[in-house]
């Protein structure tokens, strides 16, 4: 392999019948997961009776990255948020996965942005596709020098040219979100975190025989440890369809079943299975300076209200990238309005109104049929997307008949309530909806005219997202 350091290629896609090192093509996609496992204590538990706090802190490498990263985006609330990234360096105890790539310089498989809401009141991990092409800023290094000029490239590139640094940087221009801390891991523990907790629950949707992987069960619910875990995480061929996305998937259900056990009591609650974890997880972990033991527990005390079916999963909005087929971009408008809302939550302390009118549909209740009444290419899949992320039920996007001069919101048999809740979050014109003859029952249909502006995006939460994985999801009826 090349020892240049924008080689991108990857181990766990390489042939595995070359003749080299078994542990050469272990992949390295369980990096992160030891920062999930870790972040699930932050926002799970106090370390305040830990005996070995000075042990642990003791364990954490610490890099300073605040000066480097230069000018920062303005933080809006209390919220926090921790950018976890992945190693795959073969120094110290990790030379055993691959000797002949020891001196070559480290890769980032794994990026995710872990959002604390404030209060407990919610937590979102969100990927980043390794492929994920973004515009990379020239990057100050640990040793001073710099980067290559700025340049469109991969996501992870900017971890190969300037390490954390320059994926904070990247990550912050690309979203305008202050990271607050960030946590790095190389694989090297990964087998011990997965033992420290007795091992990770899944669900397998079919059986599976993958040879490369060395991973052989069958169909249904398994308790995978060890290389068992290893086999699981790093499998391509045997499990999906072999995409980065489909990958993605699989992973954020593992780190789902991490969650849940962790949060339900099965590791926080048993001293002797949170000391192991602990040990086994901080010898591998590498944080700003900020981010101590101490600062660790201040965050834990703060989430005290974290459950798992508050911490979901979602991968940012993406599509395809017209220049290179094998590789994405964000989706427009809904990844920048994604943003914006994880910018601006905040806690809401208000009690909710008492209405005396009869309830609204909720927008998971609304079936929605999208059509472009105007010359605007691509105007229907934008709008569908917004309304996707406001949790909305988008069955149809294609062109209306004919061009329309305002916005037109109708609506079949029954589904006079679910097309009002569609036209309250419309603007930019004044929509009423009207009952269509022979339309579909219980389907509203929003045709587009030039006159719409944008969705409505609540300021005070999240939007969900098409495909998100909840912690306390059943892994089965996910699989």
């Amino acid at each position: 392999m090349s020892s240049n350091p924008m080689y991108m290629e990857y181990v766990d896609d390489a042939d595995y019948g070359e003749q080299s090192p078994p542990a050469r093509r272990r992949s390295w996609r369980i990096l992160g997961w030891v920062s999930i496992a870790l972040s699930v204590l932050m926002v799970a538990t106090s370390l305040t009776a830990y005996a070995g706090y000075r042990k642990l802190n003791g364990n954490i490498t610490h890099e300073d990255v605040d000066a480097a990263v230069g000018p920062r985006p303005k933080k809006l609330n209390t919220a926090l948020n921790i950018l976890l990234l992945g190693s795959d360096t073969r120094s110290g105890d990790n030379a055993k996965y691959g000797r002949a790539m020891k001196n070559e310089p480290a890769r980032a498989d794994t990026t995710i942005l872990l959002h604390l809401s404030p209060g407990g009141t919610g937590a979102v991990g969100i990927s980043f596709p390794r492929d994920l092409m973004v515009p990379r800023p020239s990057c100050k290094r640990k040793d001073g020098t710099r980067t290559a000029p700025a340049s469109v490239a991969m996501i992870n590139e900017a971890f190969t040219w300037g390490g954390a640094t320059c994926t904070i940087a990247t990550i912050e221009a690309l979203t305008n979100i202050k990271i607050d801390h960030f946590a790095q891991v190389d694989f090297a523990g990964f087998k011990g975190i997965v033992n420290a907790m007795g091992g990770v629950p899944i669900c397998l949707p079919k059986d599976v025989s993958d040879p490369q992987a060395k991973l052989y069960l069958k169909r249904g619910r398994h308790n995978v440890k060890g290389e068992q875990a290893l086999a699981y995480v790093r499998s391509r061929k045997g499990l999906g369809n072999g995409s980065d996305l489909d990958r993605i998937k699989r992973q954020q259900q593992f780190l789902g079943s991490v969650a849940n056990k962790a949060l339900s009591g099965g590791v926080l609650g048993n001293p002797v299975k949170l000391t192991s974890l602990l040990n086994a997880g901080t010898k591998s972990l590498t944080t700003d300076k900020a981010l101590s033991i101490g600062v660790m527990r201040q965050i834990a005390g703060s989430m005290q209200g974290m459950t798992a079916g508050k911490l979901r999963f979602v991968t940012v909005p993406n599509g395809a990238y017209a220049p290179d087929p094998n590789r994405v971009a964000l989706a427009q408008p809904a990844a920048n309005d994604f943003f914006a809302a994880i910018r601006a939550d905040r806690e809401i302390k208000e009690e909710p109104k008492k209405s005396t009118s009869a309830p609204k549909v909720p927008a998971s209740q609304v079936r929605v049929r999208v059509y472009n009444g105007t010359s605007i290419q691509g105007h229907a899949q934008r709008y569908a997307e917004q309304l996707q992320g406001q949790g909305f039920q988008v069955v149809t996007v294609g062109t209306a008949p004919q061009p329309v001069n305002a916005t037109k919101v109708l609506y079949g048999a029954g589904a006079d309530q679910q097309a009002a809740t569609l036209t309250g979050v419309l603007t930019g014109a004044s929509v009423t909806a009207k009952p269509r003859q022979g339309g579909t029952p219980g389907v509203v249909d929003l045709i587009i005219g030039p006159d719409l502006s944008a969705v409505k995006r609540k300021a005070t939460s999240i939007p969900k997202l098409q495909g998100e994985i909840r912690a306390n999801q059943n892994i089965c009826k996910q699989a």
